[in-house]
């Protein structure tokens, strides 16, 4: 359990500006959060609505715990060490990129993705739990799905897996 003190001084250590901290300790911001390539294995604090983009990607995350739970720019969270998408925003307003992970599947996954929606190179045989609304393309390439169902995905743009 953090103090709203504590939560101050994490947020200027990560150059995280424009914020607000509600009373449970749950950080809004007004902005992008850029925590990229800090060899971070989790989250440091709980976010919950981002207004830019929201960028973990080239760490060693296990979790998304502690994830925006909405974003309204793009989403990355590509090359950790993720087993699963669970804590994952539920809408992302932009892209949202998960690929370069250790994924067996898609459950957790955003409901609503803007943009593109990228999960390749994991280890995923299904896209089941993938989101149900893709404003632009789904990547899915060098994955081991062997029967590809997207029937319950309405994607605004292409399909590349391969």
């Amino acid at each position: 359990f953090y103090t709203m003190k504590n939560i101050e001084v994490i947020l200027k250590q990560y150059g995280i500006k424009n914020y607000t901290i509600r009373n449970n300790g749950i950080v809004d911001v007004d902005g992008n959060v850029d925590i990229q390539n800090l060899n971070l294995t989790c989250l440091p604090i709980k976010f919950g609505y981002v207004d830019g983009y929201f960028n973990c990607c080239d760490n060693q995350l296990t979790s998304l715990v502690g994830a925006p739970r909405e974003v309204g720019g793009s989403f990355y969270c590509y090359n950790n060490q993720l087993t699963s998408l669970q804590g994952a925003p539920t809408e992302v307003g932009g892209n949202f990129w998960c690929d370069h992970n250790q994924l067996t599947s898609l459950v957790g996954a955003p409901r609503e993705v803007g943009g593109s929606f990228s999960c390749h190179r994991n280890q995923l045989t299904t896209l089941i739990g993938a989101p149900r609304e893709v404003g632009r393309h789904l990547w899915c390439r060098d994955n081991k799905i062997a029967k590809l169902d997207i029937s319950f995905i309405n994607l605004g743009g292409g399909l590349m897996c391969d």
